[in-house]
């Protein structure tokens, strides 16, 4: 079932949702509840010859689809007038990005490339394991934005993850929202909660996907030469919990430290096969690699149902069902 956590209400457009009174952007997402507290773990053999994965023993939700272009422009937009930290990557406006960077240090600004508005809901790519985390710090404090005197320039810096300590950088208690665990993501992916088995693939299959059908990988050639990448959610093959594309589109991050030095990330993407694609392949990066196959999606700790907020005088709700999700802490 697909979710959506609402705390403002207003104009959802490609997931930033706008306030009609201030045009204060909120960036929403999609959420897929994963329940079933205590699964057994996949007996899967891994490429790299672990095994063990997707046993998670609390109720948490998963954005159905990743961190889009638009949305990632709302978060530019909120902090990187000056860019302090290198959140925005030069390859995100080049050939296989769709985010375009102007003006000078202290004044940037961030549009779609080309103002192309096809750009807005593919996923962002281009983005280090620490830019993801920096992303999930700003919802986790609020969306807050930083001027050029660098008010509020935490936002980025402390929340759910303290970025002061570098490569030992973890998440911390009390998250409202984060970057998966590599158990998490696996769940959300391959799991059937019904069934109480694992797929090969993230499209409720055993069945390679059929690339330019279920998912965006190549096969012989690239199932869009001219984006890339695909709009997010675009194939209705979605997990069993319901998400999209955590096979093909961009490999996404996940919080696992491999051999002491690199982050994990799965999944496959548009310029990678499908040898890359099925659950019992793990990869990984150096956590500073920026790269145009690379995105992430989020978690969050908000899992239960709640009664819609009432619209205010001059905004206007325009995202179908929008729902208000209460958070659940897990235990």
């Amino acid at each position: 079932m697909r979710r959506q956590l609402v705390k403002k209400v207003g104009v959802l457009f490609c997931g930033v949702l706008l306030n009609a009174s201030s045009a204060v952007a909120t960036v929403t997402f999609d959420w897929a509840v994963i329940g079933n507290a205590g699964n057994a773990a996949d007996t899967e053999i891994m490429n790299d010859g672990t095994s063990g994965y997707g046993s998670v023993g609390y109720e948490y939700s998963i954005a159905t689809t990743e961190v889009t272009n638009a949305q990632y422009i709302e978060f530019l937009t909120a902090v990187a007038k000056t860019d302090t930290y290198g959140l925005y990557n030069s390859g995100m406006g080049g050939t296989y990005g769709g985010i375009t960077q102007s003006g000078t240090s202290g004044s940037y600004s961030y549009s779609l490339k080309n103002n192309d508005e096809n750009w807005a809901n593919r996923p962002v790519v281009c983005v280090s394991w620490y830019d993801a985390l920096r992303f999930i710090n700003w919802l986790h404090n609020g969306q807050l934005s930083v001027d050029r005197r660098g008010t509020n320039a935490t936002t980025t810096e402390y929340g759910v993850y303290d970025m002061s300590l570098g490569t030992s950088v973890v998440r911390l208690a009390g998250a409202d929202y984060w970057l998966p665990s590599e158990d998490e993501w696996y769940k959300a992916a391959y799991y059937d909660p019904v069934a109480g088995v694992y797929y090969d693939y993230a499209t409720s299959s055993n069945d390679v996907p059929v690339s330019g059908v279920d998912a965006n990988y190549p096969n012989g050639g690239f199932v869009d030469p001219v984006y890339y990448t695909t709009e997010v959610g675009e194939y209705d093959n979605e997990s069993p919990y319901g998400t999209y594309d955590q096979n093909g589109n961009v490999w996404e991050w996940n919080e696992a430290l491999i051999s002491g030095v690199y982050r994990g990330m799965r999944g496959g993407a548009w310029n990678s096969g499908a040898s890359l694609l099925p659950a019992s392949l793990r990869s990984y990066a150096d956590s500073t690699a920026e790269d145009p196959g690379i995105g992430f999606r989020i978690a969050s700790s908000y899992t239960e149902l709640a009664i819609p907020e009432p619209a205010s005088v001059g905004l206007v709700l325009l995202s179908v069902g929008g729902l208000v999700l209460r958070r659940r802490r897990k235990a």
